[in-house]
């Protein structure tokens, strides 16, 4: 059994195993040892231990796991050992020995060092390996080309991008591997680049190494290419982090909020109830739904965030799987419940009633819908599909709906009837027929007044299959009705209804197959024509006019405009075109 020792390493704390904790205090010891003399050394120190410290971080999963002596093995390979290296001030001018290294990723930074605001092109410039005035001309450019909006463009990258503060990010930020050589290297660069600026510039040495460096024109034009391209990139990832973020972000509460109702029954409640047609418990249909929508979203989620940061590291091939797994019995179970939703009202039945009532020859039958203790509902009087939850007389929970239709129809009898049809949907006829014969509706007749409820009504146990009521009002020829202007909107267009939405609030005369209108103006008519012939001919019969004589034929030519019928008169006018007026009443 081995101890573990807890290490503080460069501010992150970590569970070692003994022998791997000697052996890295051997390696540390060494490396101070062959930094004895050399300028910045508690500087290059600091920053070797950083570095130490962020490649153990990458291998320790959680807080728990130790780290062994393999793992310290595996980062002494990669920061290479004190004595391969010449720690003296040649190191500039003679090349290191050869160590193992790891392969090193550019990252970006934003590089303070040679910046001019931010550091946000510089550091694109060292990313995409293009010389930072590039990336600064082509920012301006496309700053006044698009109207400001790459000015928020690079307050974005400010606020995203971090910046290079220790020498490891520098390094990594240029894509040269953190190694001692280079900690070390960098670090000196930086002292005496202080000293530098009182010396003298070697102009040939500067020369062969913007040669060295420089791109041709062409590769330049590759590289802004390939700047806009992981742009693009970048930026369809922030949208897809935002979107998919917000989407989580809402069917999460969403799932929370439906779920947590099957314990604290809230009042609005009821209105899911009524549709839920599979009667299973609220939260578990809040559940599939969460996995359903929720687990896509993660996913659109993640693949934002890796494209927005390369070393995003992986959830694991069992995570996804799983994950996988979940939304396809959540996709499946809420495929079958939707079937077995719409089995629901794959049929239709309904339930008739009628009552006859007489009327004298010469009553006016006067229909008014109402809505009795239902009256303050913000719907009015209007028909539509759709339901609400009220309480009845014994204040127990109920359906109301407002799909009621108004039909008025002719009959040859002597005697008025009004019919009643109650229809609803279920997943056969005899459910349907079930439901249909538990919808309440009521009627009364007041001497010559017909009184409609506007609504009708049904047990929540019920649920929502569509129920709705037909009222047709079969009236003798030659009575008289009058239907209230509030029967507007629930009048029926059908073919076989004789009184249509406009003659509402009107005393109309039934006829065979037809209601004559008794108070509505209808002593004119104006017609406009666009005459584009020689001859134009017009036919106007008494079924569009309600003129009692066979037809009106009106001729138009060249010669002018001739009226067959003498209680017709035409006058005609340039503003008004051809106005036709009739004695006829």
């Amino acid at each position: 059994m081995n101890k573990t020792v807890n290490i503080n390493l460069a501010g992150i704390f970590f569970h070692i195993d003994e022998d791997a904790y000697l052996k890295l205090q051997r390696y540390l010891e060494a490396i101070k040892r062959s930094f004895t003399d050399s300028q910045g050394r508690s500087e290059i120190i600091a920053d070797i231990e950083a570095r130490i410290a962020e490649l153990f971080s990458e291998r320790v999963v959680n807080d728990k796991q130790v780290v062994s002596i393999k793992q310290v093995d595996e980062v002494i390979a990669i920061m290479g050992q004190p004595e391969d290296y010449l720690v003296d001030d040649e190191i500039f001018e003679d090349d290191p020995k050869k160590h193992t290294s790891s392969k090193t990723t550019k990252k970006l930074y934003r590089d303070k060092d040679n910046s001019y605001i931010a550091g946000v092109a510089a550091g694109l410039g060292h990313y995409l390996g293009i010389d930072a005035v590039w990336v600064r001309l082509l920012w301006v450019l496309l700053t006044l080309g698009s109207g400001g909006t790459f000015i928020f463009i690079y307050i974005l990258f400010w606020i995203l991008v971090p910046e290079a503060v220790t020498t490891a990010e520098k390094l990594t930020m240029t894509g040269e591997p953190v190694n001692i050589s280079n900690i070390e290297k960098k670090i000196k660069d930086g002292i005496e680049n202080v000293t530098d600026t009182v010396k003298n510039v070697d102009y040939e040495k500067y020369g062969n190494k913007i040669k060295s460096n420089s791109k041709s024109f062409f590769d330049t034009l590759g590289d802004i290419f390939m700047f806009f391209l992981k742009l693009f990139a970048k930026f369809f990832g922030i949208l897809l982090i935002i979107s998919a973020a917000a989407g989580l972000f809402a069917v999460i509460v969403s799932a929370i909020s439906l779920g947590s109702t099957s314990f604290i029954q809230p009042w609005w409640m009821d209105y899911p109830e009524a549709l839920n047609m599979a009667s299973i418990p609220i939260w578990v249909g809040s559940l599939l739904l969460f996995l359903c929508f929720g687990i896509p979203l993660f996913f659109l989620l993640y693949l934002g965030l890796k494209i927005l940061i390369e070393n995003l590291k992986s959830i694991g091939r069992i995570a996804k799987f799983t994950l996988l797994g979940l939304w396809l019995v959540s996709l499946i179970a809420l495929i079958s419940i939707g079937i077995k939703y719409a089995a629901e009202f794959s049929k239709e039945a309904s339930v008739l009633q009628s009552e006859e009532f007489y009327l004298q020859p010469t009553d006016t039958l006067q229909v008014r819908m109402q809505a009795g203790k239902f009256g303050n509902n913000s719907d009015g009087m209007h028909n539509h599909d759709g339901f609400e939850i009220v309480y009845n007389e014994n204040d127990q929970k109920t359906l109301l709906l407002k799909n009621v239709n108004l039909y008025f129809k002719t009959t040859t009898d002597t005697i008025a009837s009004i019919e009643i049809e109650k229809q609803s949907r279920g997943k056969d006829y005899l459910a349907a027929k079930e439901f249909a014969q538990k919808i309440e509706y009521g009627y009364s007749l007041e001497g010559n007044t017909l009184l409609l409820d506007n609504y009708i009504l049904t047990h929540p146990e019920n649920k929502y299959h569509n129920q709705k009521v037909n009222i047709t009002v079969y009236l003798p020829e030659g009575s008289f009705v009058n239907p209230n202007k509030n029967t507007r909107y629930f009048l029926e267009y059908h073919k076989d209804n004789v009184v249509h939405y406009n003659h509402t609030d009107h005393v109309l005369q039934i006829v065979k197959e037809d209601a004559m209108c008794l108070t509505c103006k209808q002593n004119s008519t104006r017609i406009n024509i666009d005459i584009n012939s020689d001859d134009a001919r017009l036919k106007i019969t008494n079924e569009a006019m309600n003129f009692e004589d066979d037809s009106l034929e009106i001729d138009l030519n060249e010669n002018g405009i001739k009226a067959k019928n003498e209680s017709i008169k035409v006058n005609i006018t340039e503003q008004d075109g051809i106005q036709i007026t009739t004695d006829k009443q």
